[in-house]
């Protein structure tokens, strides 16, 4: 089970063939068990990874972290799913730290961001505070770095 994730994580375009193969199995059998973690919820869902600024496409990002006071039953978890129905809200974590949660938030301008945080995200119920910080530049997103590749193969330094 772990090897199957493992492998479409980091590209959800494997074919079955192909998965079936590194795993040493039937692509029936690998078809199966993606099917299964489809249906049970395992497998949330497929996404691309954009370099916006190469599409030449204005987006503005924010992480904001929010502060609040969990509810006597349901905890953090109410509240984070209020939070979660906004559909600017690409990303929500409880974290630990200086708040609880932690949202990524993407508008079509820093106007827009900062109207859904004045007007949605800091009205919700059990919100005691946020704080906003705009993304100037994304360098790498999801382990795919948006530099260059030269080809000189640059290594890290490494001190001991």
């Amino acid at each position: 089970m772990n090897e199957l994730l493992k492998l479409i994580e980091n590209n959800a375009r494997f074919e079955a063939k192909d998965l079936a193969a590194c795993l040493g199995e039937e692509e029936d059998k690998t078809l199966e068990t993606l099917e299964r973690y489809r249906k049970e919820g395992i497998i949330a869902g497929y996404h691309t990874i954009i370099n916006w600024e190469k599409a030449d496409v204005e987006i503005s990002k924010a992480i904001i972290f929010v502060s609040c006071v969990p509810e006597r039953v349901a905890g953090y978890d109410k509240i984070a799913e209020r939070i979660s129905r906004y559909p600017e809200v690409e990303s929500l974590y409880l974290i630990s730290g200086k708040a609880e949660f932690l949202l990524q938030v993407n508008g079509k301008n820093m106007r827009e961001v900062s109207n859904f945080v004045a007007h949605k995200l800091a009205p919700t119920e059990g919100v005691n505070g946020t704080e906003t910080m705009f993304v100037l530049k994304e360098y790498k997103k999801y382990g795919v770095s948006f530099f260059e590749e030269t080809g000189e193969g640059e290594r890290l330094l490494v001190t001991p």
